[in-house]
């Protein structure tokens, strides 16, 4: 049960960039949620941040004592992509609720453990797609399904940056590379503005002379029934760019920023429909923030989060099909899925972007 204040009490799992720099800081923005606990394999760091946050800190290795400390009803975990099954699990497995960075693991069949793991235990778990909880990003969908572009088309979109050389994500293959990392917004945004599923995949991959551990740029194409098709390209070392376009029977939708956070970083999109074009605004929010909000009324309201296992699932067998379709050269087929559930309007939050604080220890990532 919650703590005294009536709050979801969460345990920070991973004291990297996101963490430190997004999702701490927006958890203060809530009203609904407090953090407890930070969990860290670098005790220094540990404990500068719980100075910072007036936390408990405790090592990777005393996580099933902070799970049984009655301290926590939720994790947040922002560990490399490889160990979230292994702070996941065990928490669904005690009863404590779990908000899964993105992409959910390094398999297919890591996600449907950690999916099954909750669905065994009655835990709550949310994939954190925190554009499920932004009022742009909601406000496209809702105006695709309402037939403003007619029946969509194709989608494009590039996603890219400059990861430095010694991050990471930049040395450790293919699932810390630029397809789980950044290829899961493009992958996430087409599934939920064509309200459908691929069903087939082709990618080709290439390598600069930056000699990074991963592929620096990644170019695929979807396919979709309905003869709907999207494209995107994704790059560690390119200039900056976060965009993509919709096109549809009728009209056409262009965002910039799509993908985004931050300051001065608002989701806007333009919609193009008889020769007019017109700009629809949304306000800069704390996007860690409303989806950690979100996940709270859930919780306190025994509410299924709508981006939950399933929804990281099926994101993650796309982001495999796209692995071998670079190892193999040939499109991968994929078979037909469905899914019920979409984002929907009740999700949105509108929380002000909290204070960019001191990072403990952090290399920044992008350089």
């Amino acid at each position: 049960m919650p703590g005294i204040e009536g709050k979801i009490r969460y345990a920070v799992v991973g004291g990297g960039w996101i963490s430190q720099a997004a999702f701490m800081p927006g958890v203060g923005q809530t009203s609904n949620s407090l953090m407890t606990a930070i969990v860290t394999g670098d005790r220094t760091k540990g404990e500068a941040l719980a100075k910072d946050y007036g936390l408990t800190v405790y090592g990777y290795d005393e996580y099933d004592a902070m799970l049984m400390s009655g301290t926590v009803d939720a994790v947040y975990i922002a560990t490399p992509n490889f160990r979230h099954r292994e702070f996941a699990e065990p928490a669904l497995k005690a009863g404590i609720h779990v908000l899964l960075e993105k992409p959910m693991e390094v398999s297919v069949e890591d996600a449907e453990a950690i999916e099954a793991a909750a669905k065994a235990s009655g835990a709550k778990l949310m994939i954190a797609y925190r554009l499920h909880c932004e009022p742009g990003t909601i406000a496209m969908v809702e105006a695709v399904r309402n037939g403003e572009i007619g029946t969509p088309r194709f989608f494009t979109s590039a996603f890219c940056q400059t990861i430095k050389a010694t991050n990471h994500r930049a040395t450790s293959g293919y699932w810390a590379g630029p397809v789980p990392d950044m290829g899961a917004y493009p992958i996430n945004a087409v599934r939920n503005l064509f309200e459908a599923e691929p069903i087939e995949v082709m990618a080709v991959a290439s390598r600069t002379e930056r000699d990074l551990g991963c592929d620096d740029t990644v170019s695929v194409i979807l396919k979709f029934t309905g003869a709907r098709q999207a494209s995107f390209t994704l790059s560690y070392s390119s200039g900056s760019v976060d965009q993509f376009h919709l096109v549809g029977s009728k009209g056409a939708m262009e965002v910039s920023p799509a993908f985004g956070f931050g300051e001065g970083t608002a989701i806007t999109y333009r919609l193009t429909k008889d020769g007019e074009t017109t700009e629809h605004t949304a306000p800069v929010v704390d996007q860690f923030g409303g989806e950690t909000e979100y996940f709270s009324d859930c919780i306190l309201n025994d509410r299924e989060p709508e981006p939950n296992g399933e929804e990281g699932v099926l994101d993650m067998i796309v982001i495999a099909a796209i692995e071998r379709a670079i190892e193999t050269g040939t499109p991968q087929k994929l078979q037909p899925r469905s899914r019920q559930r979409r984002i929907g309007r009740d999700q949105a939050r509108t929380l002000d972007l909290a204070t960019s604080p001191d990072l403990v220890d952090i290399e920044v990532p992008i350089g």
